[in-house]
């Protein structure tokens, strides 16, 4: 069962949300871990994709899309398939998904937006009630 953390970022910007989701990437990426963002939509990743290139100026994440390179360490994909990916998964769906419980670590990242933090809420109660360890994170500034 993996332990799931929540990150309550203080900005309304939903964009804020793959900045913080690109920070997150990095540093797992750099212990060595596997990751897979799973984006709400195909906008949502090339967004994302374009970050995570340009994010640090000093370096850059190597990533690919879980469909035409699902042997990558960090992978962005949409749909029900996570693939071979189970260290971490970075959701930025408003829904959790099916595959969450196959990751030894889940991180939800939360902004002020409404509909985000609704959702955020619901995630919150469905882990809870699976018995999922919780933890929340938040942070005072980006």
């Amino acid at each position: 069962m993996p332990q799931v953390d929540f990150y309550i970022l203080p900005s309304a910007d939903p964009l804020a949300r793959l900045d913080f989701a690109c920070k997150l990437t990095e540093k797992a990426w750099r212990m060595g871990h596997r990751i897979y963002l799973h984006c709400s939509d195909a906008a949502q990743r090339d967004e994302l994709d374009a970050r995570l290139w340009r994010f640090k100026g000093e370096s850059f994440v190597p990533h690919g899309h879980a469909e035409s390179e699902p042997e990558s360490l960090v992978v962005l994909g949409l749909g029900d398939n996570c693939g071979d990916h189970h260290d971490l998964l970075v959701n930025l769906d408003l829904k959790v998904p099916a595959f969450a419980q196959a990751f030894a670590r889940v991180a939800e990242v939360v902004v002020e937006d409404p509909a985000i933090r609704q959702a955020a809420r619901e995630s919150f109660r469905f882990y809870r009630e699976q018995g999922y360890p919780l933890q929340d994170h938040r942070l005072q500034r980006l």
